[in-house]
């Protein structure tokens, strides 16, 4: 059986033979030949597909073929300026990625107010994100970002949202943007739906904003203020949701995560009675330790704003542990409370030291830390957490707890003597969430709850989960070898591909015939613990900073975007991200089924085809 047969005449660029091919639609997997042409799926047959001089082959026997992944949720507005390839995420078979969450993108801003946006919210090294938008900021429009961006040799697929505090930062300034007193007139409320719409008309997926309070400006102007969007009134925002109700676009939101409350909100925005409804995914459906029944609630809120009140809303979910490491003090959970923002404001180490120090203080970070009945994420157990680096290496290993109760100290006092002796040396890790196999298979099972929030290119020394896809892909293939299926395979390809395609309105997740060619090959026998693994890899990028990173090589035998193979057996092809880019910018509610045009990029020095007939995995 052939499909797209008239194709089959002339030479394919790239042949991927013997796969198990799942489409992204959620069909089940078939054994079949994919035969590319120009970037596009010309053919899939069960027949033998001929292979030319200069035809690749992908041998895909015993392996599974399925789209690219799309990864919802990342910050790689910055690094994808200085190291365009994004190879972190191309390298686990990602091959579409969305910028610009959590209400904060460089698209209208000056550098140094998108730096101050940024680095302290996302935990990136503020001087490095500086340089890379000082060195490439040319745009001064949505559609010149576009262009900027399809300018770059991109790894993946690009698409975007403009974030609410970019924009209104740049019509009232940041200054006046961060204070709440400070309300924008009517001539600032039209200019920040002004520049919504110019977005939107550039291809923009929506707007996400931000109204959880944790979250804090970077810099010496503003620190430790909250960002624009935690600032708008509630009318504010409903100007918005009446852009993109009307215009069919996205809001991402990230709701207050210490009350809670404004849950409510966006899932009422959400509702369709008696209007259109409006496409609304949230942050997060999570299984926190700290709360262990917020879990039960993603369900039936979904139920409500999507089958009673006929909306589009959607949780963002992680398929795997949330598990964080934290050199010294320098985690955003100790954003959650009064203490720990104090010490986070405080830039340079001595004077933190002192503040660490002072027996005052000390009284005031108990007091937060032993609060009973406080919003949280983090559970605050210093015995639920393990030492892996210190200068002192008879603590690694050992949990802060037990360091506590050996020196017969309070743990809040043990951990600061810690950070106070040993500084960025003394690294620990905790996990936040996700740990309960049983309920993380009933949240990926729950309507409403979409895969993603890697929150790749961020919190680089924090946590990695840039391989997100493969951890689901394993957790489905061990519970189905069990016995105990959580969802079908063919659910879960749909579930980090056509599903999130066709929800965000972008051309990504499908491999049918005539669909543009990206596409990972996952060898099942490669889904194994190396998933689970601590990797670090510096990024020249950003000064050397040793990044935490996943590296599972022999679960993705292979990635393509648009027809060309990019990364293989654990390499990538020459000049990847350098002087090759096969992504290109989505935009939304275009069908771009072709290759990407032309782009400015350097000239090849080396193909991306092989020219042998035939090169087997």
């Amino acid at each position: 059986m052939t499909s797209g047969g008239d194709h089959i005449r002339g030479e394919f660029d790239l042949v991927v033979r013997g796969g198990l091919w799942f489409d992204g639609t959620g069909a089940p997997g078939v054994v079949r030949n994919l035969g590319i042409k120009d970037g596009v799926v010309a053919t899939v047959s069960a027949d033998d597909l001929p292979v030319g001089p200069g035809t690749e082959v992908l041998e895909a026997e015993g392996r599974w073929v399925m789209p690219g992944f799309v990864d919802t949720h990342t910050h790689y507005d910055a690094e994808v300026l200085v190291a365009p390839g994004l190879s972190e995420s191309v390298r686990h078979g990602v091959t579409t990625v969305l910028m610009g969450n959590c209400s904060i993108s460089t698209v209208y801003v000056p550098p140094v107010d998108a730096a101050d946006l940024f680095s302290r919210v996302e935990a990136l090294p503020r001087e490095h994100v500086l340089t890379a938008l000082e060195r490439s900021k040319t745009w001064k429009s949505p559609a010149e970002y576009v262009d900027a961006l399809n300018a770059l040799p991109l790894g993946p697929n690009i698409a975007a949202f403009v974030g609410h505090s970019d924009v209104r930062a740049s019509v009232m300034g940041l200054g006046r943007s961060t204070e709440s007193a400070n309300r924008p007139t009517r001539a600032e409320l039209a200019a920040i739906d002004t520049a919504v719409e110019k977005a939107l008309d550039a291809g923009f997926l929506g707007v996400s904003t931000m109204t959880n309070p944790w979250d804090k400006m970077d810099g010496d102007r503003y620190r430790s203020r909250t960002l624009p969007s935690t600032h708008a009134s509630w009318s504010e925002f409903l100007r918005l949701h009446r852009i993109l109700r009307r215009r069919g676009r996205t809001l991402q939101a990230v709701p207050n995560l210490n009350t809670k409350y404004d849950v409510a909100f966006f899932a009422l925005a959400s509702t369709g009675l008696g209007r259109r409804p409006m496409k609304t995914s949230v942050l997060a459906a999570a299984d926190t330790k700290a709360e262990r029944w917020v879990n039960r609630i993603f369900g039936p809120i979904a139920f409500v704003a999507n089958r009673i009140g006929k909306g589009a809303f959607r949780w963002q979910h992680l398929p795997t542990t949330f598990e964080v490491y934290s050199d010294g003090i320098d985690l955003v959970v100790f954003e959650e409370f009064g203490s720990g923002r104090a010490a986070l404001h405080l830039q340079d180490e001595i004077d933190r030291n002192a503040l660490l120090r002072d027996e005052a203080y000390r009284r005031w970070f108990r007091q937060d830390f032993e609060k009973k009945f406080s919003p949280r994420v983090w559970h605050r157990d210093f015995d639920d957490t393990r030492i892996v680096e210190c200068p002192d290496s008879s603590l690694v290993g050992r949990s802060i707890g037990e360091v506590a109760r050996e020196k017969k100290l309070h743990p809040v006092d043990a951990f600061l003597d810690l950070v106070v002796e040993y500084g960025r040396k003394f690294r620990w890790h905790t996990v936040i969430a996700n740990d309960r196999p049983e309920v993380a298979n009933r949240l990926v099972r729950t309507p409403g709850v979409t895969l993603g929030f890697s929150d790749a290119g961020a919190h680089l020394r924090n946590m990695a989960f840039y391989n997100f896809g493969i951890c689901l892909l394993r957790r489905i293939h061990e519970y189905e070898q069990r016995g105990n299926p959580v969802i079908p395979l063919e659910t879960a390809v749909h579930k980090l591909t056509g599903e999130l395609g066709g929800f965000y309105g972008i051309d990504a997740g499908h491999l049918r015939v005539g669909d543009r060619a990206d596409l990972v090959v996952i060898d099942p026998e490669g889904l194994n613990e190396d998933t689970d693994r601590y990797h670090e890899a510096p990024m020249k990028e950003f000064g050397g900073l040793s990044r935490m990173v996943n590296r599972n090589d022999a679960a993705v035998t292979a990635t393509a975007v648009a027809g060309e193979v990019v990364f293989r057996q654990g390499q990538y092809v020459p000049g990847f991200g350098e002087t090759v880019g096969t992504g290109r910018f989505l935009r939304a509610g275009v069908e771009e089924r072709g290759p990407a045009p032309v782009r400015t990029v350097a000239t090849r020095t080396e193909p991306v085809r092989s020219t042998a007939p035939s090169g087997s995995f």
